[in-house]
């Protein structure tokens, strides 16, 4: 077994860090990623800056085989937008790993040579199989060991407030957006200039989309923004402001703090939605499940999080925290229930262990539901599990990462009781701008 490669999910920063990792270490990863570039998943939020410099995207291991050939490191006070850390970092060490990642090749399935799931023999001793569709067909990959960083980018939350698509939500796809929308381009903001748009979710993609929507609305009249949220009130959803240690990510609340209190955005709280019906002019009602309606809304844009696509794993014995969908000992550790403007401590291959030997999810899959995941987590994560799958255990458990505070307190749908009964920090749901149920006979 120790002649076959280590299977790397996903050709984004973590996936191609583990790889350098591996490759340090003397192993030979192989890094199979369904889109045609790396980084496809930044790239498509490429028009938005992170709050993360330079100095915290670069893995140090991938920095040490670019220096190797040459590479100049990007200066480390610069906050990228994803396209430069796509085509300044990412393409780079691609291009260093060489035939060492495979584009097109979509992981269908991983299981134990020759066994299914319910199969004890063999589980500690026969290799893994990686099930790969390519344009050329199908084959099947040996491999020793694998790590799924294919991330959860693929897999956004609905807009329904129970965790499933809201009734007619997948007929209005056509004015639904998950993601942040690109403002700067003429033809996206043509989609939004001038209408009534919903932005539903309460994390840093929210604001981000708040604060550009903001400036649409400043240069074109009649652009009305409806900021949803399923928390009972804002609380203190803008972060930590001047005092996040990520100073970027506090001035993003700053901005969105801004954008609200200046009245170019109307909020909605308390307000989990059951259903998008169309108003017979080619507009859109919300309805939430306690039968409030929101005016009718030209457009929808849902940042309300993500989740991981564990379907292809189905033959695999992963052990994971049934809320959160994270492995069960790194669930308490970013458990957004329980900690909400805290640290999330730094963890490892301990942590990212499942049943399967050989088997981790890192990045923020390995988060399952839960939000605010940093680079430097992942990139710690696979040094970790690298060092594990090396067998240098003094390595895998020793921490090289301190974190800095998180900026925002919890996740969509959190502190929704009042302060006197939970103890938390916010006040008693309320609604604000909406239409009341509509009368029923009898």
């Amino acid at each position: 077994m120790d002649e076959l490669p280590v299977v790397v999910v996903g050709a984004g920063p973590i996936g191609l860090a583990a790889a350098a990792h591996l490759a340090e270490r003397g192993f030979e990863p192989l890094v199979l990623e369904a889109a045609s570039e790396v980084g496809a998943s930044v790239r498509e939020w490429g028009h938005v800056r992170l709050f993360s410099r330079w100095a915290e995207l670069i893995d140090p291991a991938a920095a040490r085989l670019l220096e190797a050939r040459g590479w100049q490191r990007p200066d480390a006070a610069v906050y990228p937008t994803g396209a430069d850390w796509a085509s300044e970092y990412l393409e780079p060490l691609a291009t260093a790993l060489g035939d060492r990642v495979r584009l097109g090749a979509r992981v269908a399935g991983v299981a134990r040579q020759g066994r299914d799931r319910v199969v004890d023999a063999g589980r500690d001793t026969e290799p893994l199989t990686v099930h790969v569709t390519t344009a050329g067909g199908e084959e099947r990959i040996t491999a020793r060991a694998v790590i799924d960083a294919s991330g959860t980018w693929g897999s956004p939350n609905p807009l329904g407030g129970d965790g499933l698509p809201a009734l007619g939500e997948r007929a209005a796809r056509e004015r639904i957006t998950y993601q942040v929308p690109d403002f700067t381009d003429e033809q996206v903001r043509a989609r939004f200039a001038g209408k009534r748009v919903v932005i539903a979710g309460s994390g840093h993609s929210a604001l981000t989309a708040l604060v550009g929507l903001a400036h649409v609305a400043e240069e074109t009249p009649g652009t009305e923004i409806v900021w949803v949220l399923r928390r009972g009130t804002p609380g203190n959803i803008f972060g930590g402001g001047e005092a996040d240690q990520l100073p970027a990510r506090g001035a993003l609340g700053l901005r969105a703090r801004q954008a609200a209190e200046a009245g170019c955005v109307r909020t909605v709280t308390g307000f989990r939605t059951a259903s998008v019906e169309p108003d017979g002019d080619g507009r859109l009602v919300l309805t939430s499940f306690d039968g409030h309606r929101t005016d009718p809304v030209d457009e929808v844009v849902v940042l309300t999080g993500f989740r991981p696509d564990l379907s292809w794993l189905s033959e695999i014995r992963l052990e994971l925290d049934p809320v959160l969908q994270a492995p069960v000992a790194l669930a308490p550790l970013i458990d957004p229930n329980v900690h909400s403007c805290g640290t999330v401590y730094p963890h490892g291959a301990k942590e990212l262990s499942h049943p399967e030997p050989g088997v981790f999810l890192v990045g923020m899959k390995s988060y399952g539901r839960a939000p605010t995941f940093l680079a430097m987590t992942g990139y710690e994560q696979v040094r970790s599990v690298v060092a594990a799958i090396a067998g240098d255990t003094e390595a895998a458990e020793r921490v090289e990462l301190a974190l800095p505070e998180t900026g925002v307190c919890g996740g969509a749908g959190l502190f929704d009781e009042p302060e006197a009964e939970k103890g938390g920090c916010c006040a008693a749901p309320e609604v604000i701008g909406l239409t009341a149920p509509p009368s029923r006979a009898g």
